[in-house]
């Protein structure tokens, strides 16, 4: 058999052996084009995409050694770089520091690099709520348990809220709708009252019934790195296999300062049966409990140390996990 294929239109057709050579109009756009062996258009293909596929890795390794060499050089590579919109995160050399610091102790880990794409919205919308978690949990509380019992809808009744509180809700739920966490968003002025229509999908999900927490820590600790050097490095969703073929997953696992490795657990509900789960995790790892966090929404200052003095970690609000990160990390 043989090929005919139209360069003007695209049109393809396989044909006889005897058109070989020959031209003819095509039966699409009328346009003559050659009829070629069928060998020599898959030839010609292939040449094509080899050469197309070579160019691709030869791009990818340049960056990859412009990668390396930033990495290598001392400078802060964090630098200038829009923390909340990038997917510079998520790529083996930014690992890199984590991967040397787990091997040196032969653990294996497997990272989820897309769990730190900042290029979606999941990590502005965690920033809010962190901020001003007292004010935002009912909402946060409300959405989880409806989308629980499989909800399609809420309402919010604001009028037992300040003016200012009004503004800063009927805000955030604003942006939940222009970000897609939810799929209608309409204010009743004069009832004071926000109604708005849920997402169904996973990822929405998952974030109210507590992935918020950890995209918060992933920022917190992105906000340190990009102040404190070269050599930071940080991942979300860390899955580690001990020798013994233990699995843990960490929530969130950083380098951060002078090569001072933390780990974060974060929790949005209840935390205390998973304190026994966590000191053994830690002395497993080798860290100090000031190097193994464990960020609860919610938690008061004055349980906050009292937890603390208690277990042998270091228990934070999220208000708090910043200014722990940047005693680490000095």
């Amino acid at each position: 058999m043989a090929i005919y294929r139209c360069n003007k239109c695209g049109y393809l057709e396989e044909t006889l052996e005897a058109d070989v050579g020959t031209q003819k109009p095509c039966p699409k756009c009328g346009q003559a084009n050659t009829t070629y062996d069928t060998l020599f258009f898959v030839r010609k293909l292939l040449e094509k995409h080899f050469a197309l596929l070579s160019s691709v890795r030869r791009q990818e390794a340049e960056a990859q050694e412009k990668e390396v060499a930033r990495a290598t050089s001392g400078e802060n590579e964090w630098e200038g770089i829009d923390l909340h919109n990038t997917d510079r995160i998520s790529s083996d050399v930014q690992h890199g520091p984590i991967h040397d610091w787990f091997k040196a102790r032969n653990i294996q880990v497997q990272p989820d690099y897309k769990a730190v794409d900042t290029t979606g919205f999941f990590d502005e919308v965690a920033v809010e709520i962190g901020r001003d978690f007292e004010l935002f949990k009912p909402l946060v509380d409300q959405i989880r348990y409806a989308q629980t019992k499989n909800h399609t809808s809420i309402s919010i009744n604001l009028s037992k809220r300040s003016q200012k509180e009004q503004q800063q809700l009927t805000a955030f739920c604003r942006q939940l709708y222009d970000y897609s966490f939810v799929s209608k968003y309409f204010y009743q002025k004069n009832e004071k009252i926000i109604r708005l229509n849920l997402q169904s999908s996973v990822p929405v999900r998952s974030f109210f019934a507590g992935d918020w927490l950890e995209w918060y820590a992933l920022m917190q600790v992105l906000a340190v790195m990009q102040r404190s050097g070269p050599r930071s490095a940080c991942t979300r969703g860390l899955s580690i296999v001990f020798p013994n073929e233990d699995l843990h997953e960490i929530d969130v696992f950083a380098i951060v300062g002078k090569d001072i490795p933390v780990c974060i657990e974060c929790k949005s509900g209840e935390f205390r049966p998973y304190i026994e789960k966590y000191t053994a995790l830690r002395k497993r790892l080798g860290l100090s409990p000031s190097q193994f966090v464990v960020c609860v929404a919610g938690l008061a200052d004055e349980h906050v140390q009292g937890l603390s003095a208690m277990h042998e970690l270091s228990f934070v609000s999220p208000a708090g996990l910043s200014a722990h990160l940047e005693r680490l990390a000095a």
